[in-house]
């Protein structure tokens, strides 16, 4: 097997284990984290994405997926918040190459997944709860 053949098949098994961990644990990981996490995929799909910008994508979307965790998973109501801080500090590092089109696919993706649940009308509810505040 070459190189090429190797990488490619490395890359199909660690992105069939992202989808089989986000679909296994979607309503326990929520809707706002999955809407930010299905993001930050598909901005690490495009290929106008830099490779910077992919590398801190990655990384967080490892430890989304991850087992060893700062915080545990499973302890109710505060399992996921160590996991929600490296995805928007993800998402803050690389907003800028974040465009309408993967908010647009995380929207329809998650759809299929929890079908109460819209990205769009999350985002939405996170602006007007910020505009709240101030």
């Amino acid at each position: 097997m070459t190189l090429t053949k190797k990488f490619k098949l490395s890359q199909e098994l660690n992105e069939n284990s992202f989808w089989k961990r986000i679909r296994k644990y979607a309503s326990k990981i929520g809707c706002p984290l999955l809407c930010k996490a299905l993001t930050l995929f598909y901005t690490f799909k495009d290929p106008d994405t830099p490779k910077w910008a992919k590398t801190t994508i990655l990384g967080a979307l490892g430890y989304l997926i991850s087992l060893v965790d700062a915080i545990p998973d499973f302890i109710p109501g505060i399992g996921y918040t160590d996991d929600l801080g490296v995805i928007a500090a993800a998402i803050a590092a690389v907003a800028f190459y974040i465009k309408d089109d993967h908010k647009k696919k995380a929207d329809e993706t998650i759809q299929k997944i929890l079908s109460d649940c819209h990205c769009s009308q999350q985002l939405l509810e996170e602006v007007q709860e910020s505009e709240k505040e101030k």
